[in-house]
């Protein structure tokens, strides 16, 4: 799919017909990137709205994009279906916040995976809503977990599991359900990486009894088994730079492709939108 594709909707703004979904909780203003739906919050923001669907709850699902989930979504119509049917769809980096700025968004900035985690691990603490975790390696899964105890001391850690990685089977799969539901999580942090994880909160909304946000490498962060990049860089855009020096064969790809291709696409639009 190249540069002839976006000569249909690959930046719109979208009308909200209405202010408040069927449990009355007020949804934010959706634009789309690419013909990705992502939605115009702040981390106030979307505590508050994720928070209301816990309380009332909810089955829902919760996506933080970023340039390769964009790109991995215009590249896929399956993977875009499954990110467009999300909940909420947050902009976790600077490009995607930069790209609502330019659509009308005012000031808006970033709403990544992790900062995103952690306040909601912190009012879950407060309010006593039990949480879970799937995904990550069992190491990875382990020191997460001890650092989210020392954190958070009082949070209910109802549910963890580091699935396989490969598919699971379907008698897996139905276990996997039947424990989570049964364990009470309201919330379920996904940790299974682009596009993965979006893919299977998509097939697990339904069964599910509980919102469910994709984290990405929010788990990795957390668990200190990788280092994130200095503030400075996330808030100008360069904590990719930082992510690749850190991963070159594992990220160079996403990166050293993705990255220009997002660019050349948005370009070519804004220069027809404005002719």
């Amino acid at each position: 799919m190249g540069p002839d594709h976006l000569s249909g909707n690959i930046l719109k703004k979208s009308v909200n017909t209405k202010p408040c979904d069927q449990k009355g909780t007020m949804q934010p203003e959706s634009l789309y990137i690419l013909d990705i739906r992502v939605d115009a919050v702040n981390y106030e923001k979307a505590v508050y709205i994720i928070m209301e669907w816990v309380r009332n709850g909810s089955r829902r699902y919760i996506c933080a994009a970023n340039v390769h989930m964009v790109m991995e979504a215009h590249d896929s119509a399956e993977f875009r279906q499954a990110v467009n049917s999300a909940d909420l769809v947050t902009p976790d980096g600077m490009p995607l916040a930069w790209g609502l700025r330019l659509l009308g968004a005012g000031k808006q900035g970033k709403v990544c995976g992790p900062d995103l985690t952690m306040r909601l691990l912190e009012r879950s603490e407060e309010e006593g809503v039990p949480v879970g975790f799937y995904g990550g390696s069992q190491e990875v899964l382990e020191k997460l977990i001890i650092a989210v105890r020392k954190r958070f001391p009082e949070l209910n850690i109802a549910y963890s599991y580091s699935p396989p990685f490969r598919p699971l089977t379907e008698e897996e799969d139905d276990r996997v359900v039947k424990e989570l539901n049964a364990s009470g999580a309201s919330l379920l942090f996904v940790g299974l990486g682009c596009p993965k994880q979006e893919q299977w909160m998509a097939e697990h909304k339904k069964s599910l009894h509980m919102v469910q946000l994709g984290v990405g490498a929010a788990f990795d962060f957390i668990a200190g088994t990788k280092r994130r990049a200095p503030k400075w860089m996330g808030t100008t855009g360069l904590e990719w730079l930082y992510r690749l020096s850190s991963e070159p064969q594992r990220l160079a790809e996403r990166y050293l492709v993705n990255n220009p291709r997002f660019l050349l696409y948005f370009f070519i639009y804004l220069i027809k939108s404005r002719h």
